[in-house]
């Protein structure tokens, strides 16, 4: 395997990447001139270096901005602590945040539930969750869980699972909601508007 199958297949692995654009990727870096790989190269090696993950909502952030173990959205004082919207992945987490509709906290599963997913804690992060509100809501008030993930099988059955494991749980006084109108079937929250983001909020039940 030469260095351009072996850059295609890194590539490849990717999500939403196929081995067609994966190779596109390959030969587009192979026009550009040392100058661009190397820095490519070098900021790539700054990724592990300088992004942490935040100790509260679980994105990732740039280190040097605090020097806590929280980043700038769960360490800022004035956000509403009674509600906590809980997503897929960070880019969900990131649009929901240019929206300013919403200024609650957040945490991020770091993926989804297939359907027939026999071990779903597996594959993100139910143990961090159930802990997390339940420190939550005796600390700070917390009294609403927003369910926001993609409107899709696989976000659908994400939510369903949370729900189901949320409502077993010893809480009762929890709410929960999840995002209503707005959203159309296939959605994913990552590429909705603002405007949609903001009906599907306001109507959230």
């Amino acid at each position: 395997m030469n260095a351009i199958e072996k850059l295609t297949e890194i590539f490849g692995k990717f999500p939403g990447i196929g081995s067609r654009q994966a190779k596109r990727f390959v030969y587009f870096l192979l026009t550009k001139d040392r100058l661009f790989l190397e820095n490519l190269s070098k900021n790539l090696l700054s990724l592990k270096k300088n992004i942490k993950v935040c100790g509260f909502c679980h994105r990732f952030y740039q280190s040097e901005i605090s020097r806590s173990n929280l980043c700038r959205i769960c360490s800022d004082k004035n956000r509403e602590v009674e509600t906590l919207m809980v997503v897929e992945k960070d880019a969900d987490l990131e649009n929901v945040e240019r929206t300013g509709v919403y200024n609650g906290r957040y945490f991020v599963l770091g993926g989804v539930v297939p359907i027939l997913e026999k071990n779903p804690e597996k594959l993100v992060r139910v143990n961090e969750l159930l802990s997390l509100i339940e420190s939550e809501m005796k600390n700070n008030g917390l009294n609403e869980v927003i369910l926001a993930t993609g409107v899709n099988p696989e976000g659908d059955n994400t939510r369903s699972f949370l729900m189901t494991l949320l409502k077993k749980s010893k809480e009762k006084k929890l709410k929960l909601s999840t995002l209503g109108r707005g959203l159309s079937t296939g959605t994913e929250l990552e590429y909705s508007d603002a405007e949609t983001l903001k009906s599907a909020l306001e109507n959230r039940h």
